[in-house]
């Protein structure tokens, strides 16, 4: 898979680089992950990317000729691109699955106060990781990127994605692992069974449980 990150702030992807999900996943041949500077495609000396919004208002705006230059230099027709603004749909696991199947991503970063509305035409979906603000698209471009690799074959072990939250539409059954008793706080009983079939049971009822008290809608 490639994907390519369209950002004015092409620093704060460093560390993000070196995480172990995404650095083994470019080592292995499994991800080309490209940080394209929206600046490197602004005209002038000072490379300005933004201007003032036409009809007044706080804030600055990204321009169209850097943006829409900087996607044309890294989109092919198998490209599918995304703009990460408060504007759009919010992303779920779905698609996570559904993004993991293409073959090259394009991520635009906003920033400001948000980009020149004629940018939009141009990508294929809007996304939001939430309902707020962020100062830019980064995060949610560094949230779409894990949620993605991880989900491609190889990454991780496949069996630790099949019962996630989500996955099988609840939250997750509890997780324990050692010691059994920790200050008077006990293992359930039936994980140290080693009954099988109770165990399925139990983390199913646990499951629908954790999503009734924590995200009812997830039931509806």
């Amino acid at each position: 898979m490639k994907i390519s990150i369209l950002t004015i702030c092409p620093e704060q992807f460093g560390d993000f680089q070196k995480s172990p999900l995404i650095a083994r996943a470019v080592t292995a041949g499994r991800l080309e992950l490209s940080i394209i500077d929206i600046r490197d495609y602004a005209p002038g000396s000072f490379r300005r990317v933004d201007d003032s919004p036409y009809g007044g208002g706080a804030g600055m705006i990204l321009r169209c000729q850097p943006v829409l230059d900087a996607l044309h230099a890294v989109r092919t027709p198998e490209s599918r691109v995304i703009i990460l603004t408060p504007a759009g749909k919010p992303y779920t696991q779905a698609d996570a699955h559904r993004l993991s199947e293409e073959s090259h991503l394009i991520l635009i970063c906003g920033h400001y106060e948000g980009m020149d509305a004629r940018i939009y035409p141009y990508a294929d979906e809007l996304l939001s990781i939430g309902d707020y603000i962020l100062t830019g698209g980064e995060l949610p471009a560094m949230v779409i990127t894990d949620s993605v690799m991880r989900l491609v074959k190889g990454s991780i072990k496949e069996e630790s994605t099949k019962e996630e939250s989500f996955e099988q539409g609840l939250l997750e059954y509890p997780q324990y692992t050692r010691p059994a008793d920790y200050n008077g706080q006990k293992v359930p009983e039936v994980l140290l069974s080693g009954d099988h079939e109770a165990i399925r049971k139990w983390r199913q009822e646990e499951a629908l449980r954790i999503t009734k008290e924590n995200r009812p809608d997830l039931l509806d």
